[in-house]
């Protein structure tokens, strides 16, 4: 077989000398955006979205697999295109396909998640602009493969989404005793004096909630706290 049909297999097949799909370097494009480098609480980005759409969590859920798709989808389309995009227009080249696929995402909750859409309203036209989708775009699908670019996106989108659902879970719990709309917290909890906190749906107690949490990630992983 030529080198040049070699190399056409191998981008459908994985070969003898490849890396494995699934090896501890790929492993780790999935893991670490869960801790060691999460995009709100490491990065500190997304911040937006982590005050505003977390007071309930369906919606928090419902931006979680959003941004999951248009991340996995727009690694892997500027993966497959890098080495065909010009390098002074690659940011307009990022915010045509992220916003394709945002329109795409838009579209699909409009016909079978309105009242989520409704819900969500700008927020979801804003992935177009989330530094995080362009930031992994610029520095990592524009540089590897496909199914490396694919493991970033959804590590990634997972670990923001984790965030957004944990904050979303305390304060939707604590602030209307509900989970998902249904209540969870039995009434005669109610009865014996407990009242719901009010103030957990508030924007500023979002900000509090992803500050404890961050507390308690570098309580547990020391090697996350910045030396003076």
């Amino acid at each position: 077989m030529s080198e040049k049909n070699k190399n056409k297999s191998s981008f459908f097949f994985i070969s003898k000398n490849s890396e494995p799909i699934f090896s501890k370097k790929n492993r780790q494009l999935l893991t670490d955006p869960l801790d060691d480098n999460n995009p709100i609480t490491v990065q500190v980005l997304g911040i937006c979205s982590a005050l505003a759409i977390t007071v309930q969590l369906k919606p928090a859920i419902v931006m979680t697999m959003s941004v999951i798709f248009v991340m996995a989808s727009s690694n892997v389309i500027i993966s497959l295109l890098r080495n065909l995009i010009p390098n002074r227009i690659r940011i307009i080249v990022f915010l045509v396909v992220i916003s394709s696929l945002v329109a795409l995402v838009d579209e699909v909750l409009r016909a079978y998640a309105y009242d989520v859409s409704k819900e969500l309203s700008i927020f979801i036209g804003l992935i177009v602009t989330n530094c995080i989708v362009m930031g992994r775009l610029e520095a990592f699908a524009l540089g590897n493969g496909v199914w490396k670019s694919f493991l970033d996106g959804i590590g990634n989108a997972f670990g923001y989404g984790f965030i957004l659902i944990l904050v979303a879970f305390f304060r939707e719990l604590l602030g209307s005793g509900k989970l998902m709309g249904v209540q969870v917290i039995p009434d005669f909890i109610y009865e014996m004096g407990y009242e719901d906190n009010g103030l957990m749906l508030l924007s500023p107690m979002a900000l509090i909630t992803v500050g404890l949490i961050i507390w308690v990630q570098r309580s547990r992983n020391t090697k996350l706290i910045e030396e003076n």
